[in-house]
């Protein structure tokens, strides 16, 4: 059968692949483009997979909102490069999956990867053939929904790199975003003294005492320190104990009670948190492939 150009343009849209490949499949496979689809479904599978290894530490927070504002879906997905995080086809998919996300509430990673989107294709199988399009190991590394039965759901992305959803009753739109953008700028770890994990506050409070101690002071002024300095310490890391962002003259929890607002509860997420991304050392790798 002969191959034509609109076949081979046709084949090119739909899989992304190089012109002489898409080609070379269709003679294989006499014309038939779904069997040419197949193969090269298969061959990308299989240089996904050599990409899976590849540190990827960039990549997009995205925030889908439901129509009512009382559920919101968080999710991190991450690429190589900030170029593809850019890209029209990695952000298509983010959005994408950040939707499915909203919609079915997965429990979890492989839960969501097995869902379908609308293609039809699960949302495994349309990234890994993202991976053999763009050529960089693209992971859907986490999520998170976020709901406000009593409420809204309030949200500021900060760029693609920062993502943050807040949960907050009572108040307007305009301190919703406020509050959500100081989180993004202040990155506290929870909302009230209360809700700081008992571990991270003994282990804090060992330092500062370890601290104190070695300053030779009585052990009445030892306790005070210490208690002034664990104070300081839950007012940094507590949403409510910060000082505005926007008005340091004010706290949080003092704007919020202006407005007879609450927040019960709010999820923020950092592109690549956690993530250590190779350094390259091109002088080390030649040197090693010397002695080699």
């Amino acid at each position: 059968m002969a191959i034509t150009a609109a076949m081979v343009k046709e084949l090119r849209e739909r899989t992304g692949a190089g012109m002489m490949d898409c080609k070379k499949v269709l003679v294989e496979t006499n014309g038939d483009l779904e069997a040419a689809i197949d193969v090269m479904r298969k061959s990308g599978a299989a240089k996904a997979d050599k990409k899976s290894s590849r540190v990827a530490a960039d990549g997009k927070v995205v925030i889908a909102i439901s129509e009512d504002g009382k559920e919101a879906a968080i999710l991190e997905v991450n690429c190589e490069t900030d170029f593809v995080a850019k890209d029209e086809n990695f952000v298509n998919f983010v959005d994408a999956v950040a939707a499915r996300v909203l919609a079915d509430k997965p429990a979890d990673i492989a839960a969501l990867s097995a869902l379908p989107l609308d293609s039809g294709e699960s949302v495994e199988e349309v990234r890994a053939n993202l991976v053999a399009k763009i050529g960089e190991n693209i992971q859907v590394r986490r999520f998170e929904l976020v709901s406000s039965p009593e409420g809204q759901i309030y949200a500021y992305n900060h760029g693609v790199r920062i993502g943050v959803a807040v949960s907050m009753t009572g108040g307007d739109e305009t301190l919703g975003k406020d509050i959500a953008m100081h989180i993004a700028a202040s990155r506290p770890v929870c909302v009230a003294e209360a809700d700081v994990p008992a571990e991270d506050l003994a282990k804090e409070k060992e330092i500062l005492v370890a601290q104190a101690e070695g300053s030779g002071k009585p052990a009445n002024i030892i306790e005070k320190m210490v208690e002034g300095r664990i104070r300081k310490y839950l007012s940094e890391i507590t949403l409510l104990g910060q000082d505005f962002v926007k008005d340091s003259d004010i706290t949080v929890a003092k704007l919020l009670e202006n407005s007879n607002a609450e927040v019960a509860g709010f999820v923020r997420y950092e592109v690549g948190e956690g993530i250590e991304k190779k350094q390259e050392d091109f002088a080390a790798e030649v040197m090693a492939q010397i002695g080699g």
